[in-house]
């Protein structure tokens, strides 16, 4: 069934000397992957220890379709096309941006460049090594990547280029590249993170026939799932408690400490295993040391605790159950009959703009607060603190993804020797001094803001709604219907195609609403929160105001909520009001966020 299996580097599978071309068949869904998985993919590289050894990526399974050795080789990607289509486009940007500053390459470098280019096309004739499939205009959005980056292509005009998610891949990266580049534009960290690509692994499973491939493909998807780090863990765990052969610590007594630890986590895979990251990195100087791990990170994890667990296991798990329960708290794990305070929602909320990353640093705050004499009400403001500092972050991306861990890190080996609310400041001043300034915020904040960061969009805009609630008409925005916040954001003006006659008439004809709908629809002004299944969509501006659902209730504008009453006392909706609405409610951001 395997015709060749290659454990190999991405220079090797893209070898400029090859004739090789990797092609996504036409059945395949289209490209899918999102902010998330383009910044995991940047951050595990840049965080890899050594360059060298290769961050490995996966396993891709390939089909020969090669018809005529001499033209080239055809290699049909049944499995791993968001993964190479992903990496292609990286690369892409790399190349944008080391060719935009040849002038400060070294000879070797400039050969680099080149052979960059060939894994990207070949020539004789123009040829694309990675041939997205043509499902919603996928194919046409990558060839205009390839010109975007400068390489000889040709591409179709195509519409809502932007608005796609190959170019606001291509576009993302470019922004992450310019910012490894620095203020002084230097090529060394963005020829770093070349080498990086060009040597992280991926494992090639070649067959002869789509029965093979698709077999091999539920083989390898179902025939369970391949072991975590955690499950590594914990079997290391007992294995070391087997051999201990302590009365005190027997198999069982362990099994059931490590039920009880995932109970205070939870069943998410990914908080588990942030919370043996964060544990690590909180707590670091006070464990035994770990040889080339500075910061714990998913490729060093088993590794870590291997270590960890050979020194006195039993205190070890005291600690990590310890840890565990105060975990439990800043994630919200809590039981829906406990009551919560101040600092549970401010947790919350820490949770809502992506802040994970601080969790390192409250877990110690958290653990050690007795002997740091902090209250709840302390706690309180540093997360609030922490919450400021994510949502510019997270809509800035200064600073960096791959500077956060250590920032924390840091803050904790900064409030040595402080206590109370010498903390707090101590901590504000911290975030404070690396955190983006009021401009460049409010620069992102009156752009096309729901396109940098959706989420983070969603809780400014309730921490807007809730500003202009009393006690007694709040209204929880973060309420959910099963799997859906009952509360959503809404486009004023529409962000789908086919606008209705209502508003390219208001708008002033079909191309002065497309210019506007492309330039504005996304922004601040635009953007709202409505009631879940509204069905809002492209109705008209009039029809969007005072839209009922079945009981009779006001699911438009007319919601009720503050954050809606300029929208609904206005007679028109043209880039006029979306300037105006943008500028009113950035300054508000700016003062709900302060640091």
């Amino acid at each position: 069934m395997i015709k060749s299996v290659d454990d190999d580097p991405v220079f090797k599978l893209l070898a400029p000397e090859d004739t090789v071309v990797y092609q996504i068949p036409k059945y395949q869904r289209e490209y899918a992957w999102t902010k998330q998985q383009w910044d995991e993919l940047f951050d595990d590289l840049l965080e890899e220890e050594d360059a060298r050894s290769g961050h490995f990526l996966g396993t891709i399974i390939c089909i020969n379709r090669t018809s005529n050795t001499t033209k080239e080789n055809v290699l049909e990607l049944v499995d791993g096309q968001q993964r190479m289509t992903t990496l292609s486009i990286l690369m892409a940007a790399i190349y944008k941006f080391l060719n935009d500053h040849a002038d400060q390459l070294d000879a070797d470098s400039l050969v680099d460049l080149n052979l960059l280019r060939r894994q990207l096309v070949l020539k004789d004739p123009l040829r694309l090594r990675v041939r997205p499939q043509i499902q919603n205009s996928n194919y046409d959005d990558y060839l205009h990547v390839l010109k975007a980056s400068g390489l000889e292509v040709k591409a179709p005009p195509v519409k809502f280029l932007g608005n796609r998610r190959i170019m606001k891949a291509y576009n993302h990266f470019s922004a992450r590249i310019q910012q490894q580049a620095g203020p002084d534009v230097s090529v060394e960290p963005v020829l770093d993170l070349l080498s990086r690509v060009k040597r992280a692994i991926m494992v090639k499973l070649e067959v002869e026939s789509a029965s093979d491939a698709f077999t091999l493909f539920e083989s390898l998807n179902n025939r369970g799932m391949q072991l975590t780090p955690i499950d590594i863990i914990k079997n290391s765990i007992l294995a070391a408690a087997e051999k201990k052969k302590n009365s005190k610590l027997t198999t069982d007594h362990v099994f059931d400490q490590w039920n009880e630890l995932l109970g205070d986590l939870g069943d998410d895979y990914k908080t588990q295993e942030r919370f043996f990251r964060h544990y690590y990195n909180a707590f670091k100087d006070e464990l035994p040391t770990v040889q080339k791990a500075p910061i714990a990170m998913r490729s060093n994890l088993i590794r870590i605790y291997e270590k960890l667990i050979t020194t006195d296991l039993e205190k070890r798990l005291q600690d990590i159950l310890i840890c565990g329960s105060v975990y439990r708290r800043i994630v919200g794990n809590l039981d829906v009959d406990e009551q919560r305070n101040q600092l549970d929602e401010a947790l919350a909320n820490l949770g809502r703009v992506q802040g994970a990353p601080s969790e390192a640093l409250l877990l110690y705050l958290m653990t050690y607060r007795d002997d740091l004499k902090l209250t709840d009400s302390m706690l309180s403001s540093i997360t609030d603190s922490l919450v400021s500092f994510f949502v510019r972050r997270n809509l800035t991306g200064d600073p960096a993804t791959n500077l956060l861990q250590r920032l924390f890190m840091s803050i904790i080996a900064s409030i040595a020797g402080l206590t109370g609310q010498q903390i707090v400041d101590k901590v504000r001043s911290r975030l404070k001094a690396v955190a983006s300034s009021d401009a460049t915020f409010k620069a992102k904040l009156t752009g096309p803001l729901y396109n940098e960061n959706a989420i983070v969009t969603r809780y400014i805009l309730v921490a807007l709604a809730e500003q202009g609630m009393t006690n007694e008409k709040f209204t929880d925005l973060w309420e959910r219907e099963g799997n859906h916040f009952k509360w959503t954001i809404e486009h004023i003006l529409p962000q789908g195609p086919g606008l209705p006659k209502e508003w390219i008439a208001m708008l002033g004809g079909a191309v002065e609403a497309a210019a506007i709908q492309q330039q504005h629809v996304h922004r601040l002004g635009n953007l709202t929160i409505t009631g879940y299944n509204s069905t809002l969509g492209n109705r008209s501006f009039s029809s969007k105001k005072s839209r009922k659902d079945s009981k009779g209730q006001y699911v438009g504008f007319k919601n009720g909520l503050e954050l809606n009453a300029d929208v609904v006392e206005a007679t028109k909706w043209t880039a006029e009001e979306i300037d105006s609405r943008t500028e009113k409610l950035a300054g508000q951001v700016l003062k709900l966020f302060p640091l």
